[in-house]
């Protein structure tokens, strides 16, 4: 069931490319964790709306709309203003969730703001909500191999089997910042989960 408008307290944005040739990609490590979410929290995917799959939780007593763009990468500022301006969600309780590069498998980072540091769907949500100021749960997905490697290549490889348990626990980790942020505040999510 998808709440009437305005009443969500929440929006939690996993970013990803939709389609079966993208899964478990590294650009999709963002869809991962709002799946495993979904897993926890007992929540389907089930309402298209926002060029993207919407589904819902309740923590405690606030409402959570959870969303995938389907737009792709690089136009996911699209789906996310949507869904903001269409149930008035302030922006301090926004949360997106995408992969980085700069971090190695199984690290995560939350950031309360920030530039967009080359990611693409950062870039295209900041220039469709006109600020930078919206929380980011940043998953590791390792650096580049060589400095030539070719960085569409690198996000769009799979992830080798080797990593998969840091992977998993990463991802983990995400799913239990979200509920931190909600919880309790950026703050105690960052002191706790950033390592």
């Amino acid at each position: 069931m998808i709440f009437k408008k305005s009443t969500y307290d929440w929006l939690i944005v996993g970013l990803g490319n939709p389609g079966a040739e993208y899964e478990k990609t590294r650009h999709n490590a963002g869809f991962m964790a709002v799946d495993l979410l979904a897993d926890k929290e007992d929540f389907k995917f089930t309402k298209r709306k926002f060029n993207g799959v919407c589904g819902e939780f309740k923590l405690k007593d606030k409402r959570i709309l959870v969303l995938k763009p389907e737009t792709f990468m690089n136009n996911s500022g699209t789906a996310v203003a949507a869904a903001k301006n269409f149930y008035k969600i302030p922006l301090e309780n926004i949360i997106i969730l995408c992969d980085d590069m700069m971090l190695d498998v199984g690290k995560i980072r939350i950031r309360r703001k920030g530039s967009h540091g080359g990611h693409n769907g950062i870039r295209d949500i900041i220039e469709h909500l006109g600020t930078e100021e919206f929380a980011r749960i940043k998953i590791g997905v390792g650096k580049k191999p060589r400095p030539d490697y070719d960085v569409i290549s690198w996000v769009l490889g799979k992830f080798p089997q080797e990593l998969s348990e840091d992977l998993d626990k990463s991802i983990e980790r995400s799913v239990k910042a979200i509920k931190e942020i909600i919880s309790r505040g950026i703050d105690s999510a960052m002191n706790k989960y950033n390592n």
